[in-house]
């Protein structure tokens, strides 16, 4: 054979290779999406890549939920705070525990049967920079595989028939005050993540690892250069002004390498749409909380941002709370849907922001659309500019070196922070566990040594209301307009489940489960579980059985100075005395709950 059909032979088998490896992506991919329309599984972590957790079962309706008991429970083997939701794919269900993060295979069929327990190794210099909690949000499921963080930054692929590894990556290094908490999404080939660490001068980044092989594909900072978020200086659009984002788009808001301890890290949650191809995340908080040591709008900290996935080059980013000075990280969930706004539908996406206003964005270039705040409380600023996003901060709430600013709502914690809402496609209303509550603000400079808290505020928080920390709502966005709420002693730092059997699922920190009618808020049923509840409700059907499934395990931020025993206030970054009372009702203890008819 001559060189020239050898070479012709060449092409052909790498070219034909290459079609095979692109169809077999999109063949995993196009599974998941189907597997996720299944309403009898829950095969990712926010129920589909819109996360709208909202499901199509109906055999718990309003009339029956009075009639909702303890189908089985499971205890998770650990004592901190569980912020995920398990899976079921199949006759299987996954989930994943707070630090230690141990993963559990349990066997539908067999109830009780661990299939397999998968025990990462411990690393002990990862629990000290955990700011707020040694939590985790769940597992991810593609292709055989089960995706799973822990705290450390390894992410792991095992074997969803046995727990093997398959192999291993490395997102983060403690040493340097990373960590991971997050969810993965599985996305075609890769497996998107983020990083934790804002309160430590942790410059924020989106990852894409190869799915396969644990490969790194891209990074995505939140502040720098060009190079380094992944900007098309000009395609990528400057949402907040509706053109190209240009050159330096961030550094040149910053105050000269302030940028390198600039946060905006990326622990939330993480959304996608298919016909767009581009996925959607917010960042958190700019590094330090003293905003006089970092003059400027921090771009592109708290911002949402959205990005293409199998590139990871930014399409468009919009900032909620320029130069923030509050800790109002915009790393809260994007849910997708199709908002109707003056008559025209528009492909969008809802984010109910820390700062208590509710954002409705066209997803496909990141136009604000609809911005109102769902608290009366709010008052660091007095307006949103309905077209460019910008706040109208109110002076006398805006934080300061040596000032103890008071009465400033809401506070850092936020009118909502990661705990996710609910949208359902039937009232076209969002559903969201929420916080009412402001606070105190002292800032004060502070010096940056890697591994060690990089904050340099004192903050004290306390209920917006009298002995009224959390209201769980049912909103609209477009209008503005709240239809119902439940007051709640304790902020409702559960996620929320909204069904078609007209019923919604939440949890309360002190502990209790409700079963909620959608339509006026009435509790159709409630039980008080062994530990408060900042996990996420899911429902499956199992053998023609609908369940509902909650991780209950108090913690998190909300509940720090129970989880980590402190007593101080101003501890636990101004959240322990804001629920100093909360061990009179509940106590420490992870515990898989799982309710059925």
């Amino acid at each position: 054979m001559n060189r020239h059909s050898n070479c012709r032979r060449w092409i052909l088998y790498l070219f034909t290779a290459g079609l095979l490896v692109s169809a077999a992506v999109a063949q995993a991919n196009d599974q998941l999406q189907q597997m996720s329309q299944d309403p009898h599984q829950w095969v990712m972590p926010g129920g589909n890549y819109s996360l709208i957790r909202n499901s199509k079962l109906n055999q718990i309706t309003t009339r029956n939920a009075r009639n909702l008991r303890v189908a089985w429970t499971m205890s998770t083997g650990t004592l901190r705070g569980h912020e995920g939701q398990p899976l079921v794919v199949g006759d299987m269900m996954y989930f994943e525990s707070a630090y230690p993060n141990f993963v559990y295979a349990i066997n539908l069929n067999d109830v009780g049967h661990m299939v397999w327990k998968f025990e990462p190794p411990k690393n002990p210099d990862a629990p000290p920079v955990a700011c707020c909690d040694v939590v985790n949000r769940g597992v991810s499921y593609v292709d055989g595989k089960i995706i799973a963080s822990v705290l450390d930054g390894h992410i792991y692929a095992l074997d969803a028939k046995t727990g093997k590894v398959l192999w291993t990556a490395v997102n983060a290094d403690p040493l340097k005050g990373q960590t991971v908490t997050a969810a993965p999404m599985v996305v075609k080939d890769k497996v998107i993540i983020g990083v934790s660490g804002g309160e430590f001068g942790v410059l924020g980044y989106l990852s894409a690892f190869d799915v396969n092989t644990g490969k790194l594909v891209w990074r995505a900072y939140s502040a720098g250069s060009d190079e380094g978020l992944l900007f098309d200086t000009e395609k990528t659009i400057d949402a907040n002004h509706q053109k190209p984002a240009g050159k330096n788009s961030s550094l040149s808001t910053w105050s000269g390498d302030q940028w390198k301890l600039g946060g905006g890290t990326t622990w939330g949650w993480y959304s996608y749409d298919p016909t767009l191809n581009l996925i959607y995340y917010g960042t958190g908080n700019p590094g330090t909380w003293n905003p006089a040591q970092r003059p400027g709008d921090n771009r592109w900290s708290m911002s949402i941002i959205a990005r293409n996935p199998d590139t990871g080059t930014a399409a468009w980013a919009f900032q909620m709370t320029p130069h923030d000075g509050w800790d109002y990280d915009g790393v809260n969930e994007n849910i997708l849907f199709d908002a109707t706004v003056n008559g025209r539908t528009y492909p969008a996406l809802a984010h109910f922001d820390r700062n208590g206003y509710a954002y409705v964005l066209d997803r496909s270039n990141g136009k604000l659309l609809a911005v109102h705040k769902y608290d009366p409380t709010v008052n660091w600023a007095t307006s949103i500019d309905p077209a460019t996003g910008k706040p109208t901060v109110d002076p006398a709430k805006m934080t300061k070196s040596d000032v103890n600013v008071k009465n400033i709502c809401p506070a850092a914690e936020g009118d909502k922070d990661e705990q996710p809402a609910s949208y359902d496609p039937l009232t076209h209303l969002f559903y969201i566990p929420t916080n009412h509550i402001c606070m105190d603000y002292q800032a004060f400079d502070v010096k940056y040594k890697a591994g060690f808290p990089f904050v340099g505020a004192i903050l004290n928080m306390y209920a917006a209301s009298p002995d009224v920390r959390g209201r769980f709502i049912a909103f609209d966005p477009i209008a503005g307009t709240t239809k119902w709420s439940i007051n709640d002693k304790f902020q409702d730092w559960s996620g929320v489940l909204t069904t078609a059997g007209g019923v919604a699922f939440y949890g309360t920190l002190d502990g209790w489960f409700r079963a909620v009618n959608m339509s006026n808020g009435k509790i159709l049923y409630q039980m008080h579980c062994p530990s408060g509840i900042i996990g996420n409700p899911i429902t499956y059907e199992h053998k023609g059985r609908q369940y509902v499934a909650v991780l209950t395990g108090v913690g998190g931020w909300a509940a720090i100075g129970l989880a980590a025993g402190l007593t101080k206030p101003s501890e636990g970054l101004g959240a322990v005395g804001l629920t100093a009372s909360l061990g009179d009702y509940t106590n420490l203890g992870g515990t898989l709950m799982v309710f059925s008819l």
